[in-house]
């Protein structure tokens, strides 16, 4: 039995404490469909939220079968379900895989064939058995809302919450999912809480729970409402509630509320109603095997989505394209100077000039072609993670209440994402090697920095990604990041010298140019290096690739922390 008594939930609003749901008292048995309505902004979601435990109550107590939740261990994850307003899965994957990857999710099954099992049954119960293949992006409202409930049956939970399923949906659709939720409650003998705002099919509720600015002010059977309120029919309860105020109602409820519930609400269960409860809650699989569901997942996303991939292999072919054209007539041999003792003051002069404007060409070109190299590695990292976690959030946060590991997730966004880093930095050194055979410097040494500052990059805004509430914060950002990293640089304008040590410690552009930089610096291109370079330091490689994995490991404890705060909103 499910038993809320005085709950309150209070919220700081400009120094002033806003009551949302005030001395909320309702008891509801096993095997029991109810319904929470009321006008907009009454308090619905806010209530199943409290009730789910994603609002912690400001008073009073929550109890479940006698156990006080607050104060006993909660609800494991796998014993409720709560199937919010917002998208529910992923729009590239089918019916089927959605609820397959969601069994992996939750339960710890025996086998392949126990998982083919569940989703199976699970397809059968809610009427999708049909569209099984059918890809989420093009099921209507209707069945949408059924995909949302099959996915929280994964675990079997003895406390579903549901809240506004209906919302949107034409009658017939609206009626269907009704009658799927009152089936499942009794068949499955669990509680199914459903928050709506229409007050049509509320025959098929066992009961119906009217909220009036936070306050009970009903909470009955649905054939005695109408009476109850003196009215009509049940559309004309919104209105009837602003003829007095909400703790008149809730004073008048409180009167009647002991023989509504001895009479009604309360009452034995039916003969058909089983008393077996629903089969006993898998416990959560291991993070291993979490991280092993997520990352097939999101590569099989990954390869669907054809906008992504086109941008990828755009990006892939086309930024060393636009760094060789640069370099496409080699990197000519530095200069060196001859021997000047046997020329005249004047001739010296001249010689050295030419030596020295050579250096400058030659010192120019290589950093120029590095820097350039750099910076589109960046923006490569910055398109790779930029929505990584930001695009998905209110998927990540269901499944995190789920019983999702976070270490899970961001386990499987590093290993994805250090596919496409590896892929990326190679593919730009190799060609670039290649098509500019005179580069100086080992290419290992060089490609081994080139995947640094890309996993920088990518690391620190998959950080970004993980703060951020929205996929269009976290991109703004990430692409603001991306804009600075020349001019911060230092390498192309110099800096203020108060200035410069402040900047260049977080530009991972830096650390990637003046690593590649130190690695050229053999007999030949030294000094022509030195003299492009004589106003800003060219730090040893080492460093370099010290600066850059702190770059990455700070990025992804941002991720990682971001992740775990919970923004539902």
């Amino acid at each position: 039995m499910l038993s809320l008594d005085k709950i309150c939930y209070t919220i700081d609003k400009e120094d002033e404490e806003i009551e949302l749901i005030s001395e909320a008292s309702i008891q509801v048995n096993q095997g029991h469909f109810m319904a929470i309505v009321g006008p907009s902004g009454c308090g619905k979601t806010t209530l199943l939220r409290v009730i789910a435990g994603l609002n912690e109550e400001s008073s009073g107590s929550i109890f479940w079968n006698g156990r006080n939740l607050a104060e006993d261990e909660d609800l494991s994850p796998s014993e409720i379900g709560y199937v919010p307003q917002f998208s529910i899965a992923f729009d590239e994957l089918s019916v089927e895989e959605s609820i397959e990857s969601t069994i992996r999710l939750r339960v710890r099954a025996r086998s392949h064939k126990e998982v083919i099992g569940i989703r199976d049954n699970i397809l059968s119960k809610v009427g999708l058995k049909e569209l099984r293949h059918r890809r989420v992006e093009v099921l209507s409202g209707g069945q949408k809302r059924r995909l949302g409930l099959a996915l929280e049956l994964a675990s079997n939970p003895i406390l579903l919450l549901c809240d506004e399923v209906t919302s949107g949906l034409d009658p017939k659709s609206e009626q269907e999912i009704v009658r799927l939720m009152h089936q499942l409650s009794h068949e499955q003998n669990r509680i199914v809480v459903n928050v709506t705002h229409s007050l049509s099919n509320l025959e098929l509720y066992d009961s119906v729970l009217v909220l009036f600015e936070g306050r009970v002010v009903y909470h009955g059977p649905p054939e005695r409402i109408t009476h109850y309120f003196s009215v009509d029919s049940a559309e004309n309860i919104y209105p009837t509630l602003t003829k007095q105020t909400p703790v008149q109602w809730h004073k008048s409820w409180e009167k009647h509320r002991a023989s509504y519930y001895k009479n009604n609400t309360l009452k034995e269960q039916p003969a058909h109603a089983t008393d077996d409860g629903p089969h006993e809650t898998s416990s959560i699989p291991g993070r291993l095997a979490q991280l092993q569901v997520l990352l097939a997942r999101r590569w099989k996303i990954f390869f669907r989505d054809r906008t992504q991939i086109f941008l990828q292999m755009a990006m892939l072919f086309g930024f060393p394209l636009l760094v060789v054209i640069f370099g496409l007539d080699g990197i000519p041999q530095p200069r060196h100077e001859p021997n000047l003792t046997s020329l005249n003051p004047i001739e010296k002069m001249g010689t050295q000039m030419e030596v020295t404007a050579d250096h400058l060409k030659i010192g120019g070109l290589l950093s120029g072609l590095v820097m350039f190299q750099v910076i589109l590695l960046t923006l490569m990292g910055s398109n790779n993670s930029a929505r990584e976690i930001a695009g998905e959030r209110l998927l990540f946060e269901k499944e995190k209440f789920a019983g999702l590991h976070v270490s899970s997730y961001i386990g499987s966004k590093v290993l994805f994402l250090l596919v496409l880093v590896a892929i990326q930095s190679i593919w730009m050194g190799i060609f670039v090697e290649f098509m500019i055979p005179s580069l100086p410097g080992e290419l290992v040494g060089r490609l081994a920095i080139l995947i640094l500052v890309n996993a920088a990059m990518t690391s620190i805004c998959l950080g970004i990604s993980g703060v951020m509430s929205t996929p269009a914060q976290a991109s703004l950002l990430s692409i603001y990041l991306v804009g600075f990293q020349l001019p911060l640089s230092g390498a192309v304008l110099a800096l203020p010298q108060w200035l410069e040590p402040i900047t260049r410690t977080f530009i991972s552009a830096y650390w990637g140019w003046s690593g590649n930089l130190d690695l050229m610096k053999d007999a030949q291109f030294s000094q022509a290096i030195n003299t492009i370079t004589e106003d800003t330091s060219i730090l040893a490689v080492g460093f370099c690739y010290t600066v850059l994995a702190l770059h990455i490991t700070g990025g992804l404890v941002a991720a990682y922390i971001g992740a775990k705060r919970h923004k539902w909103h």
